[in-house]
C-alpha cells in the first residue's frame, strides 16, 4: 500500500510538473577495448539532494533505472550498475525499509559488446528519483541517442581505454573531432532550439512590455477566500459521514473518562485534540504544495491523464458510498496509531488520537478532500491546499472542543442510524456527477468525443432525478433503513434535487446553462444547439491566425485556455456571452484560442531550452504553454492578451474577472492602441 500511495503521488506529479533542476547528467559512450563500450551517466547531485540506487527493494521508492529502446549492432554484457560513488544505506521512515542513496554525485554503467559497428545503434532513456527532507522530483526521462557514428574506428580500438571519473559540466551537445576521434562522445540534458514554424517577432517576450501596461492581476488571490469557504464546508459536510459522525461522542467520552475528576484538564485535553486535528489537516496541504509548488498544481489540475485518475477514484468512492462495499485502510495503520497513543503520555498521546481519527475517517473524507484540493489546485495559490485543509480542519474540529466542553450536549444529539447512511448515499450520487466533469476533460483533451455536452447533461439530469426519488424513499440501496414517512429535510432537498434537472432541461438544445458551465464540456461540442449566444475562435493555430490578421489589417486577441479550465468556461459563459463582447471579439479582433492541455500529437517533435534544461514539446498543447510561458512569462488558465500584427501586445493582459465592464475596457484598449500604431 505504502508503494502504490508513493507511486501514484509521484506519477502524478509527473503529468503537470516538471522535475526541478537538482541533477545534472551527462550521458557518455567509453572505449573498452576488445569490441567492448561503456555507456557511463554521471549524476551531479545538487547539496541537500540524494539519489536512489539501482537496487531498490520491493514496496520502496523509485529505483534508478536504464530503458533501452533500440539496439543494433551489440549486445548487453552484464547489468546497469554504479560505480565509483559512495553509497549510503539506512533505514528510510516512510517504507521501514533499508534504502541505498547518493550525495553530491553518482556514475551508473552498463557494458556492451558490439557486433557489428556499421549498424551500431543505441536508444533509450534514464529515469531516476531525487528527493531532499521535504520534497522528491519525480523519475522523469533522460533521453539518449548514440550511433556507429559516435565509435572509433576499428584499427583505433585496440586498447583498453580507463573509465573517466570527472564529473562533467552541463553543456551542450559535444561532437567528436574528426581528426582526433575522441574516444568518449558526450551528450547531455540540456539542448537549445526553438519551434521550427515561429518566427523571431512573433515569439519574442513581450514580458517586459507587458509589464509596462500593467499585466493581469493574479486570479489566486482573489479566489482564496473560496478556498477556504469550499473547505469549510467539506469539513462540515465530512461532520455528517458514517465515519466521522460516530467518532464524536466516542472521542469526547474519551477524554472525559480521562480526566474525570478534573474537568478544566478534559476541556484542554479536548482542545489540544482539536488543534491537532488542524495542525495535521493543514500539515497535508503544505507537503502537497511542497512537492508539487503552486504552478505544478494549476497544471495538474487541467491534466488529462490526472482528470482520467481523478474520474475513476470518484467512481470507485461513488460506488461504496452508494453500498456496493466498504473502503477501508489496513487495520495495521489504525492499530499502530492506536498503540502509539496508549504508550504515550501528554500532549504527543492526544495528537496520535487524532491521527487516528483521520486515519479512521479516510474512506469518507478522502473524496471530499480530493476534490478540495482540486478546487484549490486550480486557484494557484501557493497556500491555497494549505488553506483549503486549514478551513476543513477548523469544521472537523468544532465539535469535538465544544462537545468536551459542554459534555450535556452529547445527550441531545441524533443518534447513529439510517439517517447517516442516507447522507453517504447522497454523497455516493454528487461524486457521481463529478466523476463526470473529470472524465469530460479527458475527453476534450484526446478528442475521442464520448462525452458531448448533450451526453453529459443526460446523466446529469438522470443522476439528479434518482437522487430526488431516492430522497422521497422510492429507491432503497444496500444498508438503507426502512423510510416510515418522508421528513421535510428531506422533502425539500428532493426538490431541489428535481428542479435542478428540469432546469438542465432545455441544455438539450443549447441554452447556455451558466450556473453550471463550469463543469459541463463547452457549448461547440453539442451536436444540435438553437443558442446562437456563444462565441467561437477564429483559429486555433497561432501562425496562422497571426498570418490572417496581418493580410486583414485586425489585431488579435489570444486566449490561452484548457479543457479542463473551469475559470475558463465560467468567462466564456457569463463574459463573452454579453452582446458588446461578443461583437468586438467577432468584429473588430481575430480571436485566437489556444488551448495548452490539447493532447494531439505534433508532426515532429520540437526541442526547446527552457531554463537551462531541454524540454521536448510533444503535443499541440505542449507547444501552446511553452508560447504562453516563454513569450508572456506566465502559465496560468484563463490569460488573455491583445496583439498587433507583430506579435506585440496592445495593452495589459486580463486573467479571470466576470465584471463585463473591465473586460470590455480591456478590448477597447487594446483596440485603440492597435489603430494609434497604424496612424
Amino acid at each position: 500500500m505504502k508503494k502504490l500511495l508513493f507511486s501514484l503521488f509521484i506519477f502524478a506529479s509527473t503529468l503537470g510538473m516538471k522535475a526541478q533542476d537538482v541533477v545534472t547528467w551527462s550521458i557518455k559512450l567509453a572505449e573498452k577495448g576488445n569490441d567492448e563500450i561503456e555507456l557511463v551517466a554521471k549524476a551531479s547531485i545538487n547539496n541537500g539532494w540524494h539519489l536512489y540506487d539501482v537496487n531498490i527493494p520491493e514496496n520502496g521508492p523509485n529505483p534508478t533505472t536504464l530503458n533501452i529502446d533500440e539496439l543494433k549492432g551489440a549486445t548487453k554484457v552484464g547489468k546497469f550498475k554504479a560505480v565509483n560513488s559512495k553509497l549510503h544505506k539506512e533505514m528510510d521512515p516512510i517504507f521501514e525499509l533499508e534504502i541505498g542513496y547518493y550525495e553530491t554525485s553518482a556514475t551508473f554503467v552498463q557494458r556492451f559488446k558490439v557486433t557489428n559497428r556499421k549498424t551500431f545503434s543505441l536508444k533509450g532513456d534514464i529515469r531516476a528519483q531525487a528527493c531532499n527532507n521535504e520534497q522528491c522530483t519525480p523519475p522523469l526521462p533522460i533521453d539518449f541517442s548514440f550511433s556507429s557514428k559516435d565509435l572509433k574506428p576499428v584499427a583505433e580500438n585496440d586498447k583498453p581505454q580507463p573509465a573517466e571519473n570527472t564529473p562533467t559540466p552541463n553543456v551542450t551537445t559535444e561532437q567528436p573531432d574528426t581528426a582526433t576521434q575522441k574516444s568518449v562522445v558526450e551528450i547531455t540534458d540540456t539542448l537549445s532550439a526553438k519551434p521550427q514554424s515561429a518566427t523571431d517577432s512573433l515569439w519574442k517576450p513581450v514580458i517586459s512590455e507587458l509589464r509596462d501596461y500593467g499585466a493581469a492581476g493574479n486570479v489566486a488571490n482573489q479566489s482564496l477566500l473560496w478556498v477556504f469557504i469550499l473547505g469549510f464546508g467539506g469539513g462540515l459536510i465530512a461532520l455528517l459521514t458514517p465515519c466521522v459522525w460516530p467518532m464524536i461522542p466516542m472521542t469526547v467520552s474519551f477524554f472525559l473518562k480521562r480526566n474525570k475528576k478534573d474537568k478544566k484538564k478534559a476541556i484542554k485535553d479536548a482542545t489540544i485534540y482539536g488543534i491537532s486535528i488542524i495542525v495535521i489537516y493543514v500539515a497535508l496541504g503544505l507537503i502537497i504544495t511542497g512537492i508539487f509548488g503552486a504552478s505544478a498544481l494549476n497544471d495538474l489540475s487541467t491534466s488529462a491523464l490526472f482528470n482520467l485518475i481523478f474520474f475513476a477514484l470518484l467512481i470507485v468512492f461513488a460506488v461504496s458510498f452508494l453500498g456496493a462495499f466498504e473502503i477501508t485502510l489496513p487495520s495495521s495503520w489504525t492499530n499502530k496509531m492506536d498503540q502509539k497513543a496508549d504508550s504515550t503520555t501528554g500532549l504527543l498521546s492526544i495528537f496520535f488520537m487524532a491521527f487516528t481519527l483521520a486515519l479512521v475517517s479516510f474512506s469518507c473524507t478522502g473524496p471530499i478532500i480530493g476534490t478540495l484540493l482540486v478546487e484549490a489546485a486550480s486557484s494557484g495559490a501557493i497556500i491555497a491546499p494549505a488553506l483549503g485543509m486549514f478551513g476543513f480542519a477548523i469544521a472537523l474540529a468544532i465539535p469535538f472542543t465544544l462537545f468536551a466542553i459542554f459534555p450535556t450536549w452529547l445527550e441531545s444529539m441524533p443518534k447513529s442510524g439510517g439517517w447517516l447512511n442516507s447522507v453517504k448515499v447522497v454523497l455516493g450520487f454528487l461524486e457521481l456527477a463529478l466523476a463526470l466533469k473529470f472524465l469530460s476533460v479527458a475527453d476534450l483533451a484526446y478528442k475521442w468525443g464520448i462525452l458531448d455536452r448533450e451526453v453529459f447533461l443526460v446523466l446529469w439530469i438522470v443522476i439528479f432525478t434518482l437522487l430526488g426519488i431516492y430522497l422521497l424513499g422510492k429507491l432503497k440501496l444496500p444498508h438503507d433503513s426502512d423510510l416510515k414517512y418522508v421528513s421535510v429535510p428531506r422533502l425539500f432537498l428532493a426538490i431541489i434535487s428535481f428542479a435542478f434537472a428540469i432546469y438542465m432541461v432545455p441544455g438539450l438544445w443549447g441554452a447556455p446553462l451558466k450556473s453550471i458551465s463550469a463543469f459541463s464540456p463547452p457549448l461547440f461540442t453539442q451536436d444540435f444547439s438553437l443558442y446562437k449566444g456563444e462565441v467561437h475562435a477564429k483559429f486555433d493555430d497561432y501562425e496562422a491566425g497571426m498570418q490572417y490578421a496581418k493580410a486583414n489589417n485586425k489585431p488579435v486577441m489570444i486566449d490561452f485556455s484548457g479543457f479542463g479550465c473551469v475559470n475558463c468556461r465560467k468567462m466564456e459563459a457569463s463574459v463573452w456571452t454579453d452582446a458588446r463582447v461578443k461583437s468586438m471579439l467577432e468584429n473588430d479582433y481575430v480571436l485566437i484560442t489556444l488551448m495548452v492541455d490539447d493532447k494531439k500529437k505534433l508532426p515532429e517533435v520540437i526541442e526547446v531550452d527552457e531554463n537551462g534544461r531541454k524540454t521536448k514539446l510533444k503535443t499541440i498543447g505542449d507547444k501552446w504553454s511553452y508560447l504562453q510561458r516563454h513569450k508572456f512569462g506566465t502559465n496560468s488558465q484563463p490569460y488573455y492578451v491583445t496583439l498587433d500584427n507583430n506579435g506585440m501586445p496592445t495593452g495589459p493582459s486580463f486573467a479571470y474577472d466576470e465584471n463585463v465592464d473591465k473586460y470590455l475596457k480591456f478590448l477597447s484598449t487594446g483596440l485603440e492602441n492597435y489603430k494609434k500604431e497604424k496612424r
